[in-house]
């Protein structure tokens, strides 16, 4: 996933206490508003499966932790994100045509249904049956349940509904792509033919008018859930794909915190307490007389909604700390590469017989490099922080 299609958290240098408040009202203002400013990638295959554990029972995510640490690969549809959308609108054509008669409408929506079942179907084969990526024979399967790695067939069922369910920005109604380029070119023409002449200020103002109305460009998401799970898949993806991150220098914080258990922990709870609150509103529809005590048990689920907010908003720290090392670690390689041209500076000085110039330049790049040192060295210190923060939390109470 390209850096730019990522949720993007970094917008200055600032101090502990700011950096925590900037990055917790960015991720709580996105959840609310279900929205995340921008286009982003689809989340990867690693990201999309652990968060699918998430909606899984114990046993099946102990086996799939076991195969993942055993580099035991599942079967892949090129982006999950892909099988969301397939099974959303799948979802959508069947209740469409549950509501109309019989007639020329229902039949094209029937034919575009059975297109998507069958589309499904395949991509239900394949993680369900994949022969390279499942035991086939008796002995291999007794082995791999030996093993604990052994997905049962119902667990596998399991999963691939858990994958229709991947967190995915909502598709962008073509009606909305042709209002928004019509209006983006209503603005640039508009502004260029009242350039220059007495209409300019009125042609101004009439610009400005029509881009507020110009849909914005940013992915929108079925609910607060969705968001924040989609966001912390994406964090982790941002994560794990930091050059930084990978670098000697954060060997330490590596071995200290599982991505993708946290990934999953994070999934579990999300997914319970919107089980949870998704219960307690049909409840209340169902027993009007009863309103007043559920409600108080809605509000007392509040305080586990701000905890796991409070998880990604320690993740989405993490990988702004990672943009900041990874420039310092750009300057550190530029220092390290201007001081391998020092021998050949010194035979070229020494030859002109300016050897105080070469010592100068050897105390530059020293400063350079020391600098660049320095910050890793508090970037270190921040991101331990942030991973103690992380790892130490405490989960919810029992939902």
């Amino acid at each position: 996933m390209a850096e730019s299609d990522r949720p993007d958290v970094h917008d200055r240098e600032d101090g502990p206490a700011d950096r925590h408040g900037r990055i917790a009202d960015h991720v709580r203002r996105w959840c609310e508003s279900c929205t995340i400013e921008g286009r982003h990638a689809p989340l990867s295959d690693v990201a999309a499966l652990a968060l699918a554990a998430g909606r899984l029972d114990d046993s099946t995510r102990a086996v799939l932790a076991a195969r993942r640490r055993a580099g035991r690969r599942l079967p892949t549809l090129g982006g999950f994100g892909e099988l969301r959308r397939l099974s959303d609108e799948h979802a959508r054509l069947l209740a469409r045509i549950a509501e109309l008669r019989p007639g020329a409408a229902r039949l094209v929506l029937e034919r575009r249904a059975a297109e998507l079942a069958k589309r499904l179907k395949a991509a239900r084969n394949t993680v369900v049956h994949s022969p390279s990526h499942h035991a086939q024979g008796v002995r291999a399967v007794r082995r791999d349940r030996r093993d604990g790695l052994h997905l049962e067939i119902e667990q596998r069922e399991a999963l691939f509904e858990a994958l229709c369910r991947t967190p995915a920005p909502l598709p962008v109604a073509p009606l909305d792509q042709a209002r928004g380029t019509v209006l983006s070119v209503a603005v640039d023409r508009v502004t260029r033919w009242s350039e220059r002449t007495p209409f300019a200020e009125a042609g101004r103002r009439a610009a400005e008018r029509l881009a507020r109305e110009v849909p914005r460009d940013d992915d929108r998401f079925a609910d607060r859930y969705d968001t924040l799970l989609f966001l912390a898949g994406s964090l982790y993806d941002r994560i794990e794909s930091s050059a930084a991150w990978r670098s000697e220098y954060f060997e330490v914080q590596r071995s200290q915190l599982d991505l993708v258990e946290e990934l999953t922990q994070i999934a579990v709870d999300t997914v319970a307490l919107r089980d949870l609150l998704g219960e307690l509103d049909q409840a209340i529809r169902a027993t009007p007389a009863a309103r007043a005590g559920l409600e108080a048990r809605k509000a007392a689920l509040t305080p586990v909604w701000d905890q796991v907010l409070a998880r990604v908003t320690a993740l989405a720290r993490i990988g702004d700390l990672l943009t900041r090392a990874e420039e310092h670690l750009h300057l550190a390689h530029v220092a390290h590469r201007t001081a391998s041209l020092d021998q050949r500076i010194d035979d070229l000085i020494g030859r002109s017989g300016a050897r105080e110039l070469s010592a100068e330049n050897t105390e530059f790049v020293g400063d350079q490099f020391g600098a660049a040192a320095e910050l890793m060295g508090t970037l270190q210190h921040a991101l331990g922080v942030d991973i103690a923060e992380l790892t130490t939390k405490e989960r919810p109470a029992e939902m």
